[in-house]
């Protein structure tokens, strides 16, 4: 079944609204009118009922009437779309003519009726009749108006107003579809920005200036999807490159390793010295992989935690025990305080936690204090890893959670602690425990803060 178009749909409502507008003004103004001749008509004929019955309420008998045909005469038959009749008690007709065995039956009917419409002499008139007493006997006086004329101009007027209206709903019709095409020109800009969109133009936006005020929102809505499939397609082509770059280091370092080891016979000792270094940047790189891999998985929604009560207290202490050897080392000291229990995976939170831990002390330098800070509020929980050390700009603030980013330009490469997935893991990790992770860096103080539902 073929669906009518959205310009074809409003057309038609448009054109059925119109007419249905137009058909109930064009109705009720003929009643109006019809109503208004109707009221002439019966104002007419009681006028002249009204004065008949005073002439013939003079009247002392019936043998008198006589005496007041003349009047009667002038009074009903000086005018051609007006007669008058007068019946006495038996039915017979005493005016105009003379008296007759009987009236005609339709005159009789319509008098029994006291008012209405009939048919006399191919012509259609309306009557009103009333009763007057003349001595001892009850005459009827029976007035008609011809109103042959009107309904002859109603008869016409009911036909050039249905005509008009049929011309008018298809002329509304087709100023509807003119109006709608217009009007809907923003979709079709839409529809073609739509249809251009590929990879190399996402750059590409519709113009809201001269959109209508009820198309802005759903013209703006799709640019702001433009602006994120651009930005989702630029870290994807950003992302590639990294992975390929980051690959490049430790697979030209096996490449290396290998040709050297090949170039002439070795000791035992020699070549347990190179498959030892190969072994490093497989590890290496299998790291990045499982890394990444976990990434994918929390992207698509994978990620699922095994909710359970996790101390944060207890989890950050043995977490600072473990870094304890690398800090004294370097003078390095932790300073923990709060406490706080979430429902999590220890597991993953442990990951997240090493990651903020191992990023503080590598930036921390020597002989200053890392703070570890835990707060429970009214419905949430914190914690805030802050080191001291040189301050962050602000517009690389939101993209440390990057991956691959790093606010130094110049690539360390080689470096198997510091691959640029650990911040991206750790927001990862927080989000599926649908909390949130921010950095914030001031006065040679960097913190990153985790904010999970309490």
């Amino acid at each position: 079944m073929t669906r009518l178009s959205l310009t074809a749909r409003l057309s038609l409502m448009f054109m059925l609204a119109v007419t249905g507008v137009l058909a109930a003004a064009g109705y009720f103004f003929g009643q109006l009118s019809q109503h208004h001749f109707d009221e002439l008509d019966r104002h007419s004929l009681h006028e002249k009922l009204e004065a008949g019955r005073r002439l013939l309420s003079g009247l002392d008998d019936l043998q008198d009437f006589g005496r007041v045909r003349p009047q009667l005469q002038a009074l009903l038959g000086g005018h051609s779309e007006m007669r008058g009749f007068v019946f006495d008690e038996t039915g017979a007709q005493l005016y105009p003519e003379a008296p007759r065995a009987m009236a005609e039956p339709q005159l009789l009917e319509l008098v029994g009726r006291r008012a209405g419409e009939l048919q006399l002499d191919g012509r259609v008139w309306r009557g009103e009749a009333g009763h007057v007493r003349v001595g001892s006997q009850r005459l009827t006086l029976l007035v008609l108006l011809d109103v042959t004329v009107h309904k002859a101009f109603f008869h016409t007027f009911s036909g050039w107003l249905w005509g008009a209206l049929v011309l008018c709903a298809a002329l509304s019709g087709l100023l509807g579809w003119l109006l709608v095409r217009r009007g809907l020109q923003p979709l079709r800009e839409v529809t073609q920005v739509a249809a251009s969109v590929s990879a190399r133009s996402l750059r590409e936006r519709i113009p809201d200036e001269s959109t209508p005020a009820e198309l802005q929102q759903l013209v703006q809505a799709f640019n702001a999807m433009l602006a994120r499939l651009e930005d989702a397609f630029v870290r994807l082509s950003n992302f590639s490159a990294d992975i390929a770059h980051e690959l490049r280091t430790p697979l030209s370092n096996l490449m290396t390793h290998t040709e050297v080891a090949l170039t002439r016979a070795r000791t035992l000792d020699q070549y347990q010295d190179n498959l030892h270094s190969n072994l490093e940047e497989l590890q290496r790189m299998s790291r990045m992989i499982d890394d990444m891999l976990f990434l994918a998985k929390a992207d698509n929604g994978l990620i699922v935690p095994d909710a359970k009560p996790v101390a944060l207290e207890a989890l950050c202490a043995q977490l600072l025990d473990y870094y304890q050897l690398s800090a004294d080392e370097r003078g390095v000291r932790f300073e923990l305080s709060g406490a706080g229990t979430i429902q999590g995976d220890l597991s993953m939170l442990r990951r997240a936690l090493s990651n903020l831990l191992s990023n503080a002390l590598r930036y921390t330098p020597d002989g200053e204090r890392i703070r570890v800070a835990i707060e429970r509020g009214a419905d949430q929980v914190t914690l805030e890893v802050s080191n001291p050390g040189a301050t962050i700009a602000p517009e690389h603030l939101e993209r440390l959670f990057d991956r691959f980013y790093r606010v130094d330009p110049a690539r360390r490469e080689g470096s198997p602690s510091n691959a640029g997935l650990g911040l991206a893991i750790t927001r990862s990790i927080v989000q599926a425990h649908q909390g949130r992770i921010h950095c914030t860096s001031a006065q040679g103080w960097t913190s990153f803060r985790l904010e999970f539902p309490g």
